[in-house]
């Protein structure tokens, strides 16, 4: 049973308020989008009356730091059974969103900024690769019912993500306040967890790549790997696995960790590891072993797991300042597809890309 609210005012004599209706559940839906929060945990409001593929119309659509989608519906005038197979409906519905249908719901709602930048004012952070590997259903009720309890119950024992959130309206004169409980506990901070699918990561356009070069002192430099045309990644398996995998004529942008993106190039070559590696300098190919290098490209521990690989690069172009804006993507491999359409449109601004 959800707990039973009281209110009392203490500045004297201790006086009791009796709750009252919510003058509106309009009211009640506007202030959650103003803060989200009032939920019981950091959601960003991604859609208002989101019309669903089915004909219906889903009061708020969000999305927390984790990438969970949370269907918030109000009970209104509904019945129990009405309002929890409304929200079941919501969630066949919300459970097929890719991430492009993310973003582009988003963009509807709040045209004027991007998701990517909007997350990463509200969680701090980039948002994460997969969007919606998992959803939460919350039905907003301002009273409960022995058949609503006895429902999302039953539901909840069967790994349903749905709860009810209660809450009670206090009117003290001129003041007026909301407390909110949940009808199930533990919610907060609770994920639900759905079987792994398709369509979480942003489509690919099958052409572009991040790179991440990781400067080392006396290993791997820019400078050299701007002058003469590649990139490179070693030390470990990990490290150089991902960047064998670059295909020849993919084209790539170059991020430098805690600096920003300083190039995008298309890969000219198969990688190499530091003594096998050619590079084309001035129309002819030159060993990199000969060449007047900044760093050595070589690693304590010899061996095909551990030695520095190259990749040959014709530079498209390269900068001498960085370019980095919040939102925009960027993780630890050493190099992956580049599927976010907001880094992607902004790079391409930014290079002075015709696409």
């Amino acid at each position: 049973m959800p707990m039973e609210l009281g209110l009392w005012r203490v500045d004297g004599e201790p006086v009791r308020l009796s709750p009252v209706g919510v003058p509106l559940e309009k009211t009640l839906e506007d202030l959650i989008e103003r803060d989200p929060d009032i939920l019981g945990e950091p959601l960003m409001i991604i859609g208002r009356q989101v019309p669903t593929a089915h004909g219906k119309i889903l009061d708020l659509l969000a999305v927390d730091g984790s990438g969970v989608l949370h269907a918030i519906e109000l009970k209104r005038d509904r019945t129990p059974r009405e309002a929890t197979a409304q929200a079941l409906d919501y969630g066949s519905w919300v459970r097929t969103l890719t991430h492009d249908d993310v973003l582009d719901l988003f963009a509807l709602y709040r045209p004027e900024s991007s998701f990517e930048q909007a997350f990463a004012d509200r969680f701090g952070v980039a948002p994460p690769e997969e969007i919606n590997t998992a959803h939460r259903l919350t039905i907003v009720a301002s009273d409960m019912d022995p058949a609503t309890e006895r429902i999302i119950s039953y539901l909840a024992g069967y790994q349903v993500p749905i709860n009810v959130a209660l809450f009670r309206y206090f009117r003290d004169g001129e003041r007026a306040y909301l407390a909110r409980t949940w009808l199930l506990p533990d919610v907060e901070g609770t994920d639900a967890v759905t079987p792994r699918r398709t369509g979480v990561r942003e489509t690919w356009n099958g052409q572009d790549w991040y790179v991440a070069f990781g400067e080392e002192s006396g290993i791997r430099s820019w400078a050299d790997a701007r002058t003469y045309g590649f990139v490179s990644a070693g030390g470990g398996e990990w490290y150089s696995r991902s960047l064998r995998a670059l295909p020849i004529g993919g084209r790539i942008f170059v991020y430098i960790p805690k600096s920003g993106y300083v190039a995008v190039g298309m890969v000219a070559g198969e990688a190499a590891t530091f003594d096998d590696a050619v590079l084309t300098v001035d129309g002819a190919p030159r060993k990199m072993t000969e060449l007047t290098l900044k760093a050595r490209y070589r690693h304590a521990a010899a061996g095909p797991d551990t030695d520095e690989y190259i990749v040959p690069v014709t530079w498209i172009k390269t900068v001498d300042a960085a370019v980095w804006e919040k939102g925009l993507f960027a993780n630890q491999n050493s190099a992956c597809k580049l599927r976010n359409r907001f880094t992607l449109e902004t790079l391409a601004r930014r290079f002075g890309l015709d696409d």
